[in-house]
């Protein structure tokens, strides 16, 4: 059996329906309330619920538990390594970040997470993704209201461009991987994909004036790019209220993009997808046109 964590976030939903959709497989979802007939509950922050949760699976599909203060995120996955070991999981794919966001502050539990599961005694599939589409959009949606009413969109990217990829690519990656390794190990043999890393950056690095041209086209008018200090980002930031660790890591995104340090040099990315990546530009057009600007 595979069981995908997190089915109702985007990523999670995406694998497990596309694992659903595949011939001969027995897969199951986990979310946080789980009603043990659609969902398994599988509840990172109670660890009581995961040994439970993954009894009789083979392949877990672990997406990862972000969006929380670093020293949360360690304990939900320290918790879910700790339960699939008792649980006698055989191979974990864990959705990691790319190598080219190393220097970024989301990546501290990332790394962590990866050496806690080299440590394990089950086989492990590390699927290192890029920035998904909707992240490369954000500074251009956010911008878009003054853009409208000045043409110019302003955005602390200095004149770095990052990678990004379609979250559908990511996903298409971990089913075909997935239901690689499920039937690898039917068949009575390791998995071609065991003790693997794969690096899954997009293929299109996108920058301040790519923003600025998909706002033009949302828009109907001319919008420029003009860098800003990070300063100023962060006194915008503030005022939105998000949690203290978001604007931590946007700041952290922001200041690697300057830095040039997220624009991949190479990807697996294309080797494992059944066609081209999807285009990023369009996803970034229709982010922005769906935002309401």
């Amino acid at each position: 059996m595979i069981l995908v964590t997190g089915v109702s976030g985007g990523l999670g939903g995406l694998i497990h329906r596309g694992l659903s959709a595949l011939d001969g497989l027995e897969v199951a979802g986990g979310t946080r309330s789980g009603d043990g007939v659609t969902a398994r509950r599988i509840d990172f922050d109670d660890p009581a619920s995961l040994t439970a949760g993954f009894h009789g699976v083979d392949v877990l599909v672990f997406v990862s538990a972000g969006y929380a203060e670093d020293d949360v995120v360690l304990a939900r996955h320290g918790a879910v390594v700790d339960a699939a070991e008792a649980a006698g999981v055989r191979h974990v794919v864990y959705t990691s970040l790319a190598g080219s966001g190393e220097l970024l502050t989301l990546a501290l539990p990332h790394r962590w997470t990866e050496a806690r599961l080299a440590a394990a005694s089950f086989e492990v599939t590390i699927l290192r993704n890029g920035l998904y589409a909707e992240v490369a959009a954000g500074p251009a949606m956010l911008g878009a209201a003054t853009a409208a009413e000045t043409g110019v969109f302003a955005a602390a990217l200095g004149a770095g461009r990052m990678s990004a990829v379609a979250r559908e690519d990511l996903a298409d990656v971990a089913v075909r991987v997935a239901a690689e390794i499920q039937g690898d190990l039917a068949a009575g043999r390791r998995s071609r994909h065991a003790g693997r890393t794969y690096e899954l950056e997009g293929v299109e690095a996108i920058g301040g004036d790519d923003l600025a041209e998909a706002l033009a086209g949302v828009l109907g008018r001319p919008v420029r790019y003009r860098p800003i200090p990070l300063s100023a980002a962060r006194e915008a930031l503030t005022g939105l209220g998000l949690e203290p660790y978001q604007v931590t890591h946007t700041l952290s995104t922001f200041s690697n993009v300057i830095a040039g340090n997220l624009q991949a040099r190479g990807s697996d990315l294309p080797a494992l997808l059944p066609a081209e990546p999807r285009p990023v530009r369009d996803l970034i057009l229709a982010a922005v046109a769906g935002s309401g600007v």
